[in-house]
């Protein structure tokens, strides 16, 4: 299981990476949105896929639990990420509106 989501890590960093190398604002803006997600499946992966009950133990009972940081870091991530591709998207929006073109090269130059 470990190496299919290696794999598909690997994808998603991928498919990232080529969509932010593109002259478009918005595939810019959409592979950092990828990167994102790649990097959380790539935190979430190093946490360990392991079978285990919830993390909360009652008395001398200590089992197989599952750890919850990287699940919570997770989660903080995912909120963080969208709050900044939000602000992303506007800054685009705003700047195919002044510009009239959503192309890079023709920003710079």
């Amino acid at each position: 299981m470990e190496v299919l989501a290696a794999i598909a890590v690997g994808i998603v960093v991928a498919c990232s990476a080529y969509l932010m190398l593109t002259r478009e604002i918005i595939r810019v803006i959409l592979g950092s949105l990828l990167m994102g997600y790649g990097i959380n499946l790539a935190l979430f992966m190093a946490g360990g896929i392991k079978t285990g009950g919830p993390p909360v133990l009652t008395g001398d009972e200590v089992g197989a639990v599952t750890d919850p940081v990287p699940q919570a870091l997770i989660l903080t991530a995912i909120v963080i990420g969208l709050g900044v591709f939000a602000l992303l998207l506007a800054l685009g929006y705003r700047t195919y509106q002044e510009t009239d073109t959503d192309d890079l090269e023709e920003l710079v130059g």
